[in-house]
This record gives structure tokens, sequence and C-alpha cells, in this order.
């Protein structure tokens, strides 16, 4: 928390994550031209981002692109406001940018556990309802399979579905996402999910990656990611649940 904390204490890094929340995937050159500072000096801030977590680089050919990564900001939400002020302080889980099509949102969050027991919450469905809406998910989790997501306390049936596109437990998940709990979501067509596990000495770095979305997509497609992920991470490391009004919403 303390890294998180130093980042944001400057406002230039500030500025750089309300760039990103303008306008994510954005170059360095990009970036620098935002400011009248040195390239070196815009550098230096985003190396303390990305050290913090808050900002998610990724190659795209020969660029590198910068992330927002809201999940540390949700950890700190999770961790200190009182779910009887969520509806005052909403605005801290639903950072949103605009990218041109197709759209990505990049996740990144490190959980005291091992790849095996990391893979086996993110593909158990009894597992993965305790910090997934309370939602579960079935599937054999093989190439080309269907799956299914459906909860008892949701209106109408299926909350989603789709295929698993590649499964290497347990490093790597694709899937293809198809949203059914609204009939706004469901106009919004299918889009992707990946799962990428990396063990970091007694941890895991996770990053998921949602893509495959139009610009301008409804926000209920990947808003609720930071409130998943804080979920998982805070079941595998202590076994307890969020008691949020979000992650309750199924349950």
């Amino acid at each position: 928390m303390d890294a998180i904390f130093k980042a944001l204490a400057d406002p230039t890094r500030r500025s750089l994550l309300d760039a990103l929340f303008q306008e994510d995937g954005q170059t360095l050159t990009a970036l620098e031209a935002r400011f009248e500072m040195t390239r070196f000096a815009v550098m230096k801030h985003l190396k303390l981002l990305e050290e913090a977590g808050l900002v998610v680089t990724r190659r795209q050919g020969r660029e590198k692109l910068h992330f927002l990564n809201p999940v540390p900001i949700r950890l700190i939400h999770d961790r200190w406001v009182s779910k009887y002020a969520l509806p005052v302080v909403a605005a801290l889980s639903d950072l949103k940018s605009r990218l041109e099509s197709p759209v990505q949102k990049i996740y990144e969050i490190y959980i005291r556990t091992t790849p095996e027991r990391l893979w086996e919450a993110i593909t158990d469905s009894e597992i993965r309802s305790k910090y997934n809406f309370g939602a579960r998910i079935t599937s054999d989790w093989t190439p080309g399979s269907h799956y299914e997501m459906a909860a008892p306390g949701a209106a109408g049936g299926l909350l989603g579905e789709g295929e698993i596109l590649e499964s290497d437990p347990p490093r790597r998940l694709v899937q293809s996402m198809v949203a059914l709990w609204s009939e706004d979501v469901k106009r919004e067509g299918t889009s992707r999910v990946t799962w990428e596990i990396e063990p970091v000495g007694d941890s895991c770095r996770l990053v998921v990656t949602h893509d495959q979305l139009r610009e301008g997509a409804n926000d209920e497609l990947y808003g609720g990611w930071p409130m998943i992920l804080s979920g998982l991470k805070t079941w595998l490391e202590t076994g307890e649940l969020l008691t949020t009004p979000g992650s309750l919403m199924y349950r």
C-alpha cells in the first residue's frame, strides 16, 4: 500500500493517471506531449506508477502502450471505505477509458498463493462464486468447450456464456464472453477474456485482459473486474469474502 500512496501523492503522477483515464493505451510520446517536462522525467513518473501497479504496459508491434490499472485503488477502497459510504464513493470503482476499436482493458494484481491454487480458484465453480458476485461458471475448461455462468439469485436464467479458446493450466486461460444479464449488454456481442498467471516468489502475478470490446462499449462488461479481482485476492489470502453490496449481488 505504501507504494500506491507514494505514487498518488505526486500531482504529476495523478495527472498521468487522469490522462489514461481519459484515453487508455497511450504511448510514452503521447503522454509526454501532455506535459511541460522532459521525456526522461515522464518516464520516471511512469516507472513509479508501474512499480505501484497503477499502470500496466503492453507491447503492440513496435509501440509500448500504457494502461490504467484500477485494481490497487479498488483494494484501498475495500480496505478502508465503509459499505455504508459506498454510494458516495462509487466513482473509485468506476474508472473508465476509451481507446480506438477494438478496446482492451488490462488489470494486474499480485496474490500470495501458488499458480495451481489460483488456477483452481478461477476454474472451480463453487470457489468462483465466492468472489464473482455469487455467480457459478460451469465448463470442462478444455479448448473448444462451452461454458455457462449462472446464479440462483439471478432473474432470467443465464448471466453469460462463451467458449474456451485456450487452456494451459496453470498458466493461461482464454475464453470468449457473451454477457446476458441485461438487454443492454446482450447487444454488445462477443468479447474475449485472457487470464495469465506468473509465479513471483511466494506469490503470483495475475493479469486479466478483457479485449475485443467495441469503442464506447457498455462499461457493465468490464467495470466489475476490480471488485472481482479484489475478492479473489481476499479469499485466497484470508479465506474471507467481500461484503460490499456489489460482491453480494447474486448470493
